[in-house]
């Protein structure tokens, strides 16, 4: 999958650092806020993963499953934007695996944020 070619300047308040914590079945995936100064209601901050018991902190489910790159492997930190504009519109099966109840969609960006 190719990553968005948008690139942010240094000081961008828009832009966050993340971790891909769980990486599980039919994109059902876990991601980390690591740094940046994001609005607090838009994640999670303590949820426990029903299957294996785990406890996450600053966390949110992909939302934005047709357009994250496949070749971020769980636990690699990546940067990203926030992105409510984009439809996504692709097929992922409908199997469950647990993931924190806010969802957000985002655009994994080339480069970092500072």
């Amino acid at each position: 999958m190719v990553w968005s070619c948008k690139t942010v300047k240094p000081g961008n308040a828009f832009c966050f650092k993340g971790r891909l914590e769980i990486k599980a079945a039919c994109m059902n995936y876990t991601i980390k806020l690591i740094d940046g100064d994001m609005d607090t209601s838009l994640i999670v901050q303590k949820w426990t993963n029903e299957s294996t018991g785990k406890s996450y902190s600053n966390v949110f489910a992909l939302a934005s499953r047709c357009s994250f790159p496949a070749d971020i492997r769980e636990g690699q930190e990546f940067y990203f934007a926030l992105d409510k504009t984009t439809v996504q519109n692709c097929a992922v099966c409908m199997m469950y695996y647990p993931v924190p109840s806010k969802q957000l969609s985002i655009n994994v960006l080339r480069g970092t944020c500072k």
